[in-house]
């Protein structure tokens, strides 16, 4: 398994509950480019619309060398595959107590690119100030461990 790209924002901005593994759908061109590197999650997000899960706002690079039959797009919405009866679990959960649907993360599987989609639960201000000053105390920690040695 080889990430390509991982979402450092979904952690900061939402509680995550559980995580989901779906298959994308690309064209040729675009999996060069990821294969090169060129995307980012940073905005982007999930929803199901006529029981089909969509990617929204994600950022995969158009392919320099693919010529006129690439696409012009680098932001528009791609098709994920998982099985009908994860889709209805997960509206299930959206509907009833208001969760997010959220990409954590693009890798390869063999030769297959998946994403990593992540249940999440926004999360307030005061919870976002918490999780800074956890990891400070957390390096602070590290730092006087490490001069110690």
């Amino acid at each position: 398994m080889k990430q390509i790209t991982y979402n450092k924002y979904a952690t900061y901005e939402y509680f995550i509950l559980e995580k989901y593994e779906a298959g994308i759908v690309l064209e040729g061109a675009e999996v060069k480019s990821l294969r090169a590197g060129n995307c980012n999650l940073k905005e982007s997000f999930c929803f199901i619309r006529a029981g089909q899960l969509t990617l929204k706002n994600a950022h995969i690079a158009v392919y320099d060398k693919a010529g006129a039959f690439s696409t012009k797009e680098s932001k528009r919405d791609r098709r994920l595959l998982m099985h009908r009866y994860e889709i209805d679990k997960i509206v299930g959960k959206i509907n009833e107590k208001g969760y997010t649907l959220i990409p954590l993360a693009l890798y390869f599987s063999g030769s297959l690119v998946k994403v990593e989609l992540a249940l999440c639960k926004g999360k307030q201000n005061y919870d976002k100030k918490r999780t800074i000053a956890e990891r400070d105390q957390k390096r602070a920690l590290e730092r006087q461990i490490k001069e110690y040695k």
